[in-house]
């Protein structure tokens, strides 16, 4: 998949089928636009393109970062990935300037996939209506997905983050249609963890949206690569430190690598515990030890 950041770097493309949205989290209801999309660029031998905008234009926490937006749109088949910045001067342009100026002049728009309620433009004038309207004077079919629901409720990035931080991973992954993740960069820490025994990737997150704290069975996707391991999301309160911040490790299991500075993904399969204080590190290094053994059963009976 290309990417191409800005609006004045865009190209015409041949035959543009648009999916049109932030697209935060790439759960069900966003991925039967993206798909659909797919479909269509395939069958008139065009090209599938994803308009997404960046940072969030309703100033929301981000569920997933772009960066991890990008990866889940390329695994779905996607052609092409227009980002747009959303800045202060983007926000003022209308939408019918936005949709004359960008997606028809710019894109040569064909086709423009949306959820029905999604809205853009100055003011959030744009909507599905328009776009109907406008695709008669401009030549182009727009196409309005309704809100998907999942066991009677609507599928949305704000309830998926909640879940999420509420640590109800198997809730979460139904809603996403896929497992819960995060993407991050591996740095330094305090090599408690090689004290301890237990060598640990500390990862700072890409703007993502992290579970609750405690210790959670997980899969590392890293170079294309699949591994097992143990994630632990918390402050460690059995240490005495002056300042007191969440922090995520990972525990790799038969992984010797030096791999400061490489990104990697986390996949969290289910939740062991919650996170507590023990009275000394050989408690704690012992409770590890069990955590881990704990994560083997789950993940080697389930791989």
């Amino acid at each position: 998949m290309r990417v191409i950041y800005g609006i004045n770097k865009i190209r015409q493309a041949r035959v543009a089928v648009v999916a049109m949205g932030v697209f935060d989290g790439v759960h069900r209801g966003h991925k039967e636009i993206l798909k659909a999309a797919v479909t269509r660029a395939r069958q008139v031998k065009g090209t599938s393109i994803v308009v997404t905008f960046w940072p969030h234009p309703q100033l929301q926490e981000s569920l997933y970062s772009l960066e991890h937006r990008l990866h889940l749109f390329a695994e779905l088949g996607i052609d092409l990935c227009v980002v747009i910045n959303f800045s202060r001067h983007f926000s003022r342009m209308s939408a019918v300037d936005f949709i004359k100026n960008v997606l028809v002049k710019k894109l040569s728009l064909k086709y423009i996939y949306v959820g029905k309620d999604f809205r853009f433009g100055r003011n959030t004038q744009g909507s599905f209506a328009l776009l109907e309207e406008l695709g008669k004077k401009y030549g182009f079919k727009a196409k309005g997905f309704s809100i998907v629901k999942y066991r009677g409720r609507p599928i949305s990035s704000t309830l998926i983050r909640g879940i999420i931080k509420q640590g109800k991973i198997k809730e979460a992954q139904a809603l996403l249609k896929r497992p819960v993740s995060i993407l991050g960069t591996v740095v330094k820490g305090t090599s408690l963890g090689r004290i301890l025994g237990f060598p640990t990737a500390n990862i700072n997150p890409h703007h993502e949206v992290i579970p609750a704290e405690g210790i959670y069975a997980v899969r590392i996707i890293f170079k294309g690569k699949r591994f097992v391991g143990a994630c632990y999301i918390g402050k460690k309160p059995t240490l005495k430190l002056l300042k007191k911040v969440t922090g995520v490790e990972v525990y790799i299991l038969d992984f010797k690598r030096n791999i400061y500075g490489e990104s990697l993904e986390i996949q969290f399969v289910k939740k062991i515990r919650s996170d507590k204080k023990f009275s000394s590190l050989e408690i704690l290094s012992s409770q590890i030890r069990k955590d881990i053994t704990c994560v083997k059963k789950i993940l080697l009976s389930s791989s």
